[in-house]
């Protein structure tokens, strides 16, 4: 496929793309673990929204349709799991259709957490707000929703 720079020029800048994004995203998850420390959860990490987001929609997903709704390898997901189980935030248990299955269960601290994470996000989307009208704002999350796909 045919770039669509000239030869001579260069796209490994700071205004790449890729450098922006990956940026972007260091600052953000900055912000959530500084916000989940200072609301007394130091030992949140950003990356376990990745686990906890699609739990907080629906508890109790098996292994699979998490790694589905989480867009993370079951291989990941092997790891953030005893991550979370270790810090208390989620739980196995049996899964009563297949006994060689299991669920993920948020625990009572996880929901605690959950009124927490609503603030920390409410709170980044208003800083979000500062910056961007309401129409870019959307346009930003429809891009980012494409980008997932690439």
């Amino acid at each position: 496929m045919a770039r669509a720079y000239p030869e001579t020029t260069s796209i490994a800048t700071t205004e790449s793309l890729g450098f922006l994004l990956a940026k972007a995203s260091t600052r953000w998850n900055e912000r959530l673990a500084r916000a989940f420390a200072e609301r007394g959860f130091p030992e949140v990490r950003p990356a376990w929204g990745s686990v906890l987001l699609p739990l907080y929609e629906q508890d109790g997903l098996r292994m699979g349709e998490l790694a589905r709704r989480s867009r993370l390898a079951k291989q990941t997901l092997t790891t953030l799991v005893p991550q979370l189980e270790r810090a208390g935030l989620i739980a196995r248990e049996p899964d009563p259709d297949d006994r060689r299955a299991s669920r993920l269960r948020l625990t009572d601290r996880a929901q605690e957490l959950r009124a927490v994470v609503d603030d920390v996000l409410g709170d980044l989307d208003a800083s979000v707000a500062e910056h961007l009208t309401r129409e870019r704002t959307e346009e930003l999350r429809a891009a980012l929703k494409a980008l997932m796909d690439v």
